[in-house]
């Protein structure tokens, strides 16, 4: 991760409408955002060793949230994870927290406590945030 670069939010969700609601939100809060339909297309792009927070879904085709997040923490990467998901079932929202994620929001999520969150996050990890510099947006299909 390159310490001058702005963190861009990674949104990771198989639900177009989901997808676009948090870019929306993103955009809305100044922030980078770039959001892909699987796991295995956020891995292709090779986001993971860049700076910013990964907003994931637990349920998806493929590689499941849990899965990402388990693959991630084998290879070291250190990007805060939050998890948004429909299904919040008890064992799925204590895997996540175990593996280090930083929350986990039922869907329909609340904009003004996910924004904080993430802004904790970046925070507490040492990135910045804004509309200047990072990553270029990647439109969503």
């Amino acid at each position: 991760m390159v310490p001058d670069e702005k963190a861009t939010i990674f949104v990771v969700d198989d639900d177009m409408s989901v997808r676009r609601a948090m870019q929306r939100l993103m955009r809305s809060a100044q922030l980078h955002v770039q959001t892909f339909a699987s796991a295995e297309e956020f891995i292709q792009a090779g986001c993971m060793d860049l700076a910013g927070c990964l907003l994931l879904d637990v349920r998806m085709p493929g590689l499941n949230g849990l899965e990402l997040q388990e693959l991630m923490g084998s290879r070291g990467c250190r990007m805060p994870v939050i998890f948004i998901s429909a299904h919040c079932d008890e064992e799925s929202r204590d895997r996540a927290m175990a593996c280090g994620a930083l929350d986990f929001f039922t869907k329909p999520v609340d904009d003004v406590r996910i924004l904080q969150t993430i802004r904790n996050a970046l925070r507490s990890s040492g990135q910045p945030a804004g509309e200047e510099g990072g990553q270029p947006e990647r439109p969503d299909p």
